[in-house]
């Protein structure tokens, strides 16, 4: 795999970060400074002319200033939701993680949030009626239902949900879900099967356990 080349370097390429407090000096090919200032001020101006905008990038700074290492990734979202006023939250959750929506609901319940939850399976389709085949299935011969997530949003948008949360949704399928969804969308949970829903788990072990990571190839699909 070759490395890219000095025109197509970008911030996936900065190990400075000095456009957070301007204490270092900005690389060469640093976005910021190649960045032309009206297109910055142009993007500025939105947060501003959109009271929407400028409401949830005001809630999020404030949140990190005053609970910066202090609150769970869950109290966050429940702090965001309270400081955005939202009453009707919706989830989008896999399945497999039905258990985590459900503690998670009794939680901002207890909070006086009212949550609309839909799983993923939603619908019950099999996944043949999308094309998939029987030797697509991980049951091959059985009814397995399709993930949903365009259906997922659809029904949070019929009731009319202020912000939809993700837990555990699959690669692509949030993808969807947050194309359809009308709603603001942020995630809780992060779908990872093999580290435990922790995919940064991945990111730190790529020069150790992991280092396969770092080589041109992708995993290959499991023998059936």
């Amino acid at each position: 795999m070759s490395k890219p080349s000095s025109h197509s370097l970008n911030c996936a390429d900065c190990a400075v970060g000095n456009c957070g407090k301007l204490l270092k000096s900005f690389p060469d090919f640093c976005l910021t400074t190649k960045t032309p200032r009206e297109t910055v001020e142009n993007v500025v101006s939105r947060y501003i002319k959109s009271p929407k905008d400028r409401k949830i990038a005001i809630a999020s700074a404030t949140i990190e200033c005053d609970y910066y290492g202090r609150a769970t990734r869950v109290e966050e979202i429940l702090l965001f939701i309270r400081a955005m006023g939202y009453k009707k939250v919706g989830v989008a959750t896999c399945v497999g993680l039905l258990s985590e929506c459900n503690r998670f609901a009794k939680i901002a319940r207890a909070k006086g949030i009212d949550i609309y939850g839909v799983a993923c399976k939603v619908g019950a389709v099999d996944k043949t009626v999308i094309g998939l085949t029987e030797d697509q299935k991980l049951s091959p011969g059985t009814h397995e239902s399709m993930c949903n997530p365009i259906l997922q949003a659809e029904l949070l948008n019929e009731q009319k949900t202020e912000l939809n949360i993700v837990i555990g949704l699959c690669v692509g399928h949030d993808s969807l879900f947050i194309k359809h969804s009308k709603a603001p969308v942020t995630y809780l949970v992060v779908k990872d099967r093999v580290l435990c829903h922790n995919p940064a788990a991945a990111l730190y072990g790529a020069d150790g356990y992991y280092r396969r990571l770092l080589t041109p190839d992708l995993p290959e699909p499991a023998s059936r």
